[in-house]
């Protein structure tokens, strides 16, 4: 059996060697007219399995197996097809387990030596099946799926291998290793097969898929905001296209600068003491024992002596002297009250011969003002008499003021 597999996977190679040229066209075409190869080599080519033809009349194809060992062979970054079947794998190594503990218990160790060889490649080739699904997306990511043409396409193509991802992650959830080793028994190779061999290879995978989907939502991030940005830009050249005479205002002579244009960071954080940080605390400890020496401790302490006597008597009264400013404003205040007409405050100031000066007189008018009870306030109104700055927009210079009752 084993010789005719041999001379059959040897004239196959050798059939795919001798039509190099038609196969490396159908791959980089898609497909081959019927003009471009004799009917009975195409014959030949159909049957061995080369090539196929999908429906009657259409061209010759080539087939899933001969693509994928081109792809992989030569490294093609259009290769999007990842094999995600997990489920239909365990099946396999179960069944074949099943098989070899079956042929070892009848002592039948040649079925059991062709069993084990058969699990031990495809539990390889689910390996090597994992680890090319996970370098097509390397290979995706690191070129940006540049074989895309707009950016709208490497979107797509960027959430179809996060769909990938997630299916593979899915599928190599499936895999029970308690299954496995229920499966495997006592038997040494099984469980170095299916137990540790197997756990390494996932473990290894998923750690791996792990980074490639952090580095595709990475990806997607950027290409969603270059696409904002593009569309931000279109915008704008649409509508200047719309209106060709539009000016751009002077933004720094707004009071606010928009969100768009304040984008600068600060030089300079604000030089405050955290002391929530933890980290801070040991330096903040030592400039505290630093200000503690500072000063001598016989200064902090008063020394001891006797204690003088307590004697008890009468308080003494005492008077609080009225401040003269203070006493003048009251009056100011009882003359608006005692004419019932507003009087200006430096009007009063010059007939009253008042020693201070304006700038003083005007302060303590206002602050006297505003240091009336809520009910007394809204018995007067004080109006500010000045005019605008005249070189500076917006300041209003107070001159004097005028007092009235409301």
């Amino acid at each position: 059996m084993s010789g005719n597999l041999h001379e059959a996977g040897v004239r196959f190679l050798r059939q795919l060697g001798r039509q190099a040229e038609a196969i490396m066209a159908a791959y980089l075409a898609g497909s081959l007219s019927e003009q471009a190869l004799e009917p009975a080599l195409q014959e030949r080519l159909v049957r061995d399995g080369i090539l196929y033809r999908p429906e009657p009349g259409a061209n010759l194809h080539l087939r899933r197996a001969v693509r994928a060992l081109l792809e992989e062979a030569l490294h093609d970054e259009r290769n999007r097809q990842i094999d995600a079947n997990t489920g239909s794998a365990l099946a396999t190594f179960k069944t074949l387990a099943a098989h070899y503990r079956e042929a070892r218990h009848q002592g039948d160790y040649a079925a059991a030596d062709a069993y084990l060889t058969d699990l031990r490649e495809h539990v390889y080739a689910f390996g090597e099946r994992l680890g090319h699904g996970i370098r097509v997306l390397w290979s995706r990511i690191n070129n940006e799926f540049g074989y895309v043409g707009t950016l709208n396409a490497k979107i797509r193509e960027n959430e179809l291998a996060q769909a990938q991802v997630s299916e593979l992650l899915a599928g190599l959830e499936l895999i029970s290793f308690e299954e496995l080793a229920e499966a495997a028994g006592e038997l040494r190779e099984l469980r170095r097969l299916l137990v540790a061999n197997l756990q390494r290879t996932v473990s290894a995978c998923t750690q791996e898929l792990s980074i490639v989907q952090a580095r595709l939502l990475e990806l997607l991030g950027r290409f969603r905001q270059i696409r904002g940005r593009t569309r931000l830009l279109k915008g704008w050249l649409l509508h200047l296209e719309q209106q060709p005479d539009y000016q751009v205002g002077k933004h720094a002579a707004q009071p606010k600068l928009p969100a768009l244009l304040n984008l600068a960071a600060p030089c300079l954080a604000p030089a405050t003491v955290d002391i929530h940080n933890p980290q801070h605390e040991s330096d903040l400890l030592g400039l505290l024992a630093q200000l503690r020496t500072l000063a001598p401790a016989d200064a902090l302490t008063s020394p001891p002596g006797s204690a003088g006597e307590l004697l008890l008597g009468a308080v003494e009264d005492f008077e609080i002297a009225v401040n003269p400013i203070r006493k003048a404003v009251s009056a100011y205040f009882c003359a608006v009250i005692d004419n019932s007409q507003p009087l200006s405050a430096l009007q009063w100031r010059a007939q009253q011969n008042l020693p201070w000066d304006a700038e003083s007189w005007l302060y303590q008018v206002i602050g006297g003002y505003e240091g009336l009870p809520e009910e007394h306030k809204r018995c007067f109104e004080l109006d500010p008499l000045g005019a605008p700055d005249p070189v500076y927009s917006g300041n209003f210079i107070v001159r004097d003021v005028r007092l009235g009752l409301a």
